[in-house]
């Protein structure tokens, strides 16, 4: 075993006795026959002796006759498929220094939107191929053989054979092109040291637009034929963001230019290649007559996103996936920082909130799992793009800024992307230099925030002048964790004015309150109020007392209180109900105080709370859901009767995002008004697409009306919607149409959208869309259609984030034990490392319901309270 080819199997990472310095890539593909041929050039330094070179490669078929180590020819080539490795055996120590391999290959350009892949569109009424990489986390090795590791980082020197009519695009320059007949030779300049996961190909039909930065360089945006007019709000955004990391960096951007391209079929988001940022359409398209404002603001966050990553992650890039948060953490978190620079008016630092609410709700279920994750084979990596990842790491990231100061924190940052550019950090290498240049204890600070999962909530009393502070765990199962942390905690008290930070590093401390009430003194008045994490920059709930709370409510009644901190509190405030910390009477009173609330920001986690209140009470107290649906919809109705459903002059981004949330939500609530307005006007849109009657902001809201009047012996709305989705090219309406399709009540309906998802008129990308708007009469249908389909489902979607959206969407919305039993048996036998963890996280929410709905139904007060309150409402 120690000296043959099957000692390098499951391993985590490939041995270190050998590493890449250069390669030099040959490759052409065949659009037609959708596969690809390959030749690699590879400079080579073997630094310890061994008589192997082990690399990966997966569904690659290597030519063993053309494999040669300078003039070694192995005596062993062996290929460990579940290991996606290759193991050359020599038959002698090969010398120490560097030398050349050389190899040639083939592939297929798969339909997995993973490796060398193709996506489908149209040109000239034609359906074609174009030819596209996605190689994060590990897919590099489906294109050729490499180390696809990111700390080994290499030069890249790619040359293209393609169909001379086409554009071929990569990380880099084109040096020289030449034609010959029908296939031209495109040579790339050679890149600065990379990581595999970042080198990037696309190959297809395509127009651009290009715009150059403060310092010239050039940055292009890529549509297909036709669509530039659509890249000019993602091109003003990226050129203004990259002059404003070289600031904020203290560092110019390191490559001769920025492309940016849309794809069809795209599984994530967007992805970071250096210099060929790569996005799904509706991530980089904006038109002014057929977007939404939120889809504007979708674009702007993305474009920042990616390319804060050309610094951090892409010059200096995390040693190992353990690390990942720290690329997707931070660009994240810098992204806000951008797009709050850039579009002061949308109030982007209080959306970030949206994010944090995100990373607390998973990281309160026990089946969560630290930011830094061991990561012991690739199959594992994928599902660790998740929440924690990106919305709790960005979150920590603000906490810690917050905490040491805008200025100290930017500095610091600097002189790391300094440190480290062109090679590899880990998270600890970032909490160094951080310490170094502030002089805190960053290392134990964060080590607490990182290397656990879960956070802390907060119990807050009063005891005669002091404020007493406890940290627990919090979980939303409603038990205590073991964890501690050490805690950032800023306070105040009647006013912003007088504010206290201290770090509580027990479990318990206690404040005098006398230390930040210079100006008042406490005593139990009812108009004084404290308020702990204010603008929730901190990763922890607080739960107070019965009299602090009550403080709260008429600080926020009487105006006092920042918009962060009224998001902060009502979201805390529902997830110690969920958790039955307190009851649900207590979240409708609190909630209640909310009803002249006007501000969009606020009254999207408003929102979003009512929709979960709702959607509970339909099974926990079936008896009172009307009246708690009504009292729901009394509390927002006031703001959507001011905004109407038609635009009016110089209203704000936000309240057009308002509009287009409020509608939505009385729709889910079953405001009949509001639902035979959204079915009147969607009829005159019907008729003639170019009313302005029906906006692409309100849109989202009339077809759910729509849908929601659907059934098996009506079903004209569902047949009229289907219209739209087939005559319309724009991705943001398709997504529109998917979303609303299986939200009807009606079981049948429900299935034939579920079953729509088959057909080849749905991306694969777009699944999540009808999964995400299954409505609650739907569930059993859809639970049912996924045992009867889970094969081909798991056939079909590869990437083990699509996988996962089948499993969250269908089993999450379940609440009882009976259910959660019967979906853990089905999967027992059929369990794989890529859902795993998604299959224990629904299962977990599903039993949380359970508990909260027997907790609801033992509220005394429940019913007198709604009365009351639909009563005060009047």
């Amino acid at each position: 075993m120690a000296d043959s080819p099957a000692q390098f199997r499951g391993q985590a990472r490939l041995p270190r006795f050998a590493a890449p310095l250069r390669y030099d890539l040959r490759l052409r593909p065949d659009l037609a026959a959708c596969t690809f041929t390959g030749a690699a050039t590879i400079a080579v330094a073997v630094s310890a002796p061994t008589r192997f070179l082990v690399f990966n490669a997966a569904e690659l078929n290597v030519d063993r006759a053309s494999v040669r180590f300078q003039d070694l020819v192995p005596s062993e080539v062996v290929q460990f498929e579940e290991d996606e490795i290759l193991v050359l055996g020599f038959d002698r120590e090969l010398p120490i220094g560097e030398g050349v391999l050389t190899m040639d290959f083939t592939g297929t350009l798969n339909d997995q939107m993973r490796g060398f892949y193709r996506s489908k569109y149209v040109y000239n009424g034609e359906s074609r191929n174009m030819a596209v990489t996605q190689f994060e986390a590990a897919d590099a090795r489906r294109c050729f053989p490499c180390w696809d590791d990111p700390a080994f980082k290499a030069k890249f020197k790619l040359t293209l054979e393609v169909p001379s009519d086409l554009v071929a695009l990569s990380n880099m320059p084109v040096v020289k092109e030449t034609v010959t007949g029908p296939i031209k030779t495109v040579h790339y300049e050679e890149s600065p040291l990379m990581s595999t996961y970042l080198v990037a190909i696309v190959v297809g039909v395509f127009d651009y637009i290009e715009g150059s930065t403060s310092e010239g360089t050039k940055v292009r945006v890529y549509t297909q034929v036709g669509k530039t007019n659509q890249g000019k709000f993602a091109l003003d955004v990226g050129v203004k963001s990259l002059d404003l990391y070289k600031d904020y960096f203290a560092t110019p951007y390191p490559l001769p230019k920025l492309d940016m391209i849309a794809i069809p079929d795209f599984a994530a988001g967007a992805m970071e290649n250096y210099g060929l940022v790569t996005y799904r359409e509706t991530a980089l398209l904006y038109d002014e007559l057929l977007s939404s404002a939120s889809n504007k603001q979708q674009v702007a966050i993305t474009v920042a996103h990616e390319l804060a990553h050309q610094w951090f992650g892409n010059l200096v890039t995390m040693e190992w996936w353990t690390h990942l948060w720290l690329n997707e953490g931070f660009a994240s978190w810098v992204s806000y920082l951008a797009v709050e620079s850039l579009f002061p008016e949308w109030n982007n630092w209080t959306q970030f909130l949206d994010e944090t609410t995100s990373g607390l709700r998973l990281d309160a279920l026990a089946e969560s799992h630290p930011i830094e994750v061991e990561i012991n084979h690739a199959s594992e990596i994928d599902a660790i793009f998740d929440s924690i990842s990106y919305d709790k790491g960005a979150s920590v990231i603000r906490m810690l800024q917050s905490y040491l100061g805008a200025e100290r924190f930017q500095k610091a940052l600097a002189s790391y992307i300094k440190k480290y550019a062109y090679s590899n950090a880990k998270t600890e290498d970032l909490w160094a230099v951080l310490e170094e240049e502030s002089g805190e204890p960053v290392k134990d600070l964060m080590t607490t925030w990182t290397k656990q999962q879960g956070y802390p909530v907060i119990y807050a009393k009063i005891n005669g002048d002091d404020l007493e502070l406890e940290q627990a765990q919090f979980l939303s199962d409603g038990s205590s964790g073991t964890g501690m942390w050490i805690v950032p905690i800023t306070s105040c008290c009647g006013s912003y004015d007088a504010q206290k930070k201290f770090l509580l590093k027990n479990k318990t401390d206690k404040m005098h309150i006398k230390e930040f009430t210079a100006s008042q003194s406490y005593d139990g008045k009812k108009n004084i109020w404290i308020k702990l994490n204010i603008d929730q920059t901190g990763f922890y709930r607080v739960k107070y007392d019965d009299e602090l709370a009550a403080g709260l409510v008429n600080a926020i009644k009487a105006k006092k209180l920042s918009l962060m901190d009224k998001i902060g509190i009502v979201e805390d405030s529902y997830a110690l109900s969920v958790a039955r910390k307190q009851t649900l009477t207590s979240l409708l009173r609190l909630l209640n105080a909310y009803h002249d609330e006007s501000d969009y920001t606020v009254l999207s986690h408003v929102t979003s709370v009512c929709l979960s209140i709702s959607k509970i009470s339909v099974d926990a107290t079936p008896d009172l859901n009307k009246d708690i649906k009504q009292l729901l919809i009394n509390l927002l109705l006031p703001a959507a009767i001011k905004l109407g459903w038609d635009p009016k002059d110089g209203e704000s981004h936000l309240d057009v995002m308002l509009r287009s949330l409020l509608l939505i939500a009385l729709v889910r609530l079953g405001h009949n008004e509001t639902i035979n307005e959204g079915v009147r006007r969607f009829h005159i849109f019907f008729e003639d697409r170019k009313a302005s009657i029906l906006l692409p902001d309100t849109r989202k809201a009339a077809y759910l009306a729509v849908m929601r009047t659907v059934s098996t012996s009506n079903r004209s709305g569902y047949d009229a919607l289907l219209k739209i989705y087939r005559e319309t090219a724009e991705p943001q309406e398709k997504s529109r149409v998917l979303g609303s399709l299986s939200s009807s009540p009606d079981k049948d309906i429900v299935l034939e959208a579920l079953n729509f998802m088959f057909t080849d008129e749905v991306r694969n990308q777009d699944s999540y869309y009808i999964l995400g708007g299954i409505s609650l009469e739907g569930r059993e249908v859809a639970w049912t259609w996924l045992k009867k389909n889970w094969d081909h489902v798991l056939n079909t979607w590869k990437s083990s984030s699509l996988i996962s959206d089948f499993i969250n969407s269908i089993v999450s919305p379940f609440t009882s034990e009976e259910k959660a039993a019967e979906v853990s048996e089905f999967f027992a036998s059929r369990m794989k490392p890529s859902f795993e963890r998604a299959l224990k996280q629904s299962l977990e929410r599903v039993r949380i319901s359970a508990k909260w709905i027997e907790s609801i139904r033992s509220e005394p007060s429940l019913g007198q309270t709604v009365q009351e309150l639909l009563q005060g409402q009047l």
